[in-house]
């Protein structure tokens, strides 16, 4: 895991039980517990919906890789229509 990783997960961990204690004082440990517990599972879940659309660098090297291929293609492409175009054009000429 990565230190940024880390450290979100540290301060995340840190901020349920800072809001385990302020609930526990207003409503009672049960309470507390199941509250936290629930929103915990609601983040989760929001955040494995997230993970889903988000790009690894995996998915931007082949991208990037696909667009390249693309280009040279076009580019090709429009070389042999421009050496066709040309060679037509000498020939009309002649």
């Amino acid at each position: 895991m990565s230190k940024g990783v880390h450290n979100k997960k540290t301060r995340m961990i840190v901020s349920e039980i800072k809001l385990f204690e302020l609930l526990k004082a207003k409503m009672g440990q049960q309470e507390a517990e199941a509250f936290v517990t629930l929103l915990e599972t609601k983040v989760d879940r929001k955040f494995d919906e997230a993970k889903i659309t988000i790009a690894t660098k995996e998915d931007i090297a082949n991208a990037k890789v696909e667009i390249i291929k693309w280009m040279v293609a076009l580019i090709l492409g429009l070389f042999i229509a421009l050496i066709g175009s040309m060679a037509a054009l000498i020939k009309l000429l002649h």
